[in-house]
């Protein structure tokens, strides 16, 4: 699948164990940087009850999702054990201070 890079910000616009919410054709992303400086990308809805993931806690590598607490494993885009279900991931690039996030080319233009 073709993917375009769009430019969605600076790391700094992004605080440790937090999130920002990127709008795209495909929904929302949230964009996840973690305490160790780990960038993530996945849909900002849980698989259980569409919860915003971007407003749970961030901790490790998962968030909690903010509604009932499914814990979403953000390496993997699942739901840690024993919930199950899975967000969709996308790739992430930084390159300096700014970050890049890819989406099909189809929806990029949009």
């Amino acid at each position: 699948m073709t993917e375009r890079w769009l430019e969605i910000g600076a790391l700094d616009d992004i605080p440790r164990q937090g999130a920002r919410v990127v709008k795209t054709a495909l929904g929302d992303i949230a964009v996840f940087r973690t305490l160790d400086d780990r960038l993530f990308a996945i849909e900002d809805r849980c698989p259980h009850k569409g919860g915003p993931l971007s407003q749970g806690i961030v901790h490790g590598h998962g968030v909690a999702c903010p509604l009932h607490n499914w814990v979403i494993d953000l390496t993997q885009g699942e739901a840690v054990a024993p919930d199950q279900g899975c967000v969709r991931r996308f790739p992430l690039q930084q390159r300096g201070a700014r970050l890049f996030l890819a989406l099909p080319l189809a929806l990029a233009a949009e």
